[in-house]
């Protein structure tokens, strides 16, 4: 049997064929078209699950933008960026149409999923897992679940408040750690400091050129995640955080240097068993972490 899964972005959707094993057999993606509003999404969906749909298909695996119910599919919240995205029982709507079964979930929450059953977190219980790319996302894995809080919108810590009074952020408080610490905030410190527009990979590139002042900066940015991260330590005590995002392609150089930062905003029994990882699954975790929620709600997976 297979699985069709889907990643919906804000940008992208990407969709892809999987075993029930995880191996993505087929990887696609089209252009979201946002600002054309949910029914249209819906449509441009269906075209692919139509191109995939077989006798042989066990279900419909969606990770999901925004704040969402993941226990029925449906999207509770979030920054209205799909016109009508916001209320949508997806998960509904698609088994009306298919008769078959169907989830939907954060893709933050999705991408934990995908890295505990395949990737950094697997054979891990409990983890934290936090995403670095526009904000900052986080996904907790509670008991090999996920933990979703009362009302299922738990592991926002990209509004975890890191500077007081500090930049406002878009939730309408100020000094939200995403403004200070996610891939948007370290471009943004870089352009008011010199001047220049450089994405991720261009700034580290100009570091390991020995360019002492990008290098100021990204210890700087450096400082301010973990400043957060020791916050979400002190909080949970997790055994593993498993860190995501672009920015990890710089692998051991940019681990080592957190680890360092980190070590000394920590006291010695929260940092005593701790592990820090890059997570292992890339692009693809939300649609792997996807599945597995739907292996799980069909019987596949306990």
């Amino acid at each position: 049997m297979k699985v069709i899964g889907l990643d919906i972005g804000g940008t992208a959707v990407k969709y892809g064929l999987l075993d029930e094993n995880g191996v993505i057999l087929e990887l696609g993606e089209f252009p979201t078209e946002a600002e054309k509003g949910v029914e249209n999404l819906f449509k441009n969906i269906c075209k692919v699950i139509d191109k995939y749909l077989s006798d042989d298909i066990l279900g419909i695996a969606v990770s999901g933008t925004g704040q969402i119910d993941g226990t029925i599919g449906k999207v509770i919240g979030g920054n209205p960026i799909i016109p009508g995205w916001i209320g949508t029982n997806l998960v509904e709507k698609l088994e009306d149409r298919y008769k078959i079964p169907a989830v939907l979930e954060n893709d933050v929450n999705c991408a934990a999923l995908g890295e505990k059953w395949l990737g950094a977190g697997k054979n891990s219980e409990n983890f934290v897992c936090l995403t670095i790319g526009t904000g900052i996302g986080g996904g907790i894995i509670l008991n090999g679940d996920i933990f979703r809080g009362d009302t299922y919108v738990a592991g926002e810590f990209g509004h975890i408040q890191i500077v007081k009074s500090g930049e406002e952020c878009l939730c309408g408080k100020k000094g939200c750690y995403e403004r200070y610490a996610s891939a948007t905030a370290l471009v943004k410190m870089v352009k008011e400091k010199t001047g220049k527009t450089l994405n991720g990979k261009e700034i580290f590139e100009l570091e390991k050129s020995g360019d002492k002042e990008i290098k100021e900066i990204v210890d700087r940015w450096i400082d301010y995640f973990t400043d957060g991260l020791s916050t979400i330590a002190y909080i949970f005590n997790p055994p593993l955080v498993v860190i995501g995002g672009g920015v990890t392609k710089q692998g051991e150089y940019l681990l080592n240097r957190i680890l360092v930062s980190l070590d000394s905003k920590l006291g010695i029994n929260y940092k005593k068993n701790l592990k820090i990882k890059f997570a292992e699954l890339g692009n693809n975790a939300g649609i792997l972490g996807a599945e597995y929620l739907l292996l799980k709600k069909v019987g596949k997976v306990k």
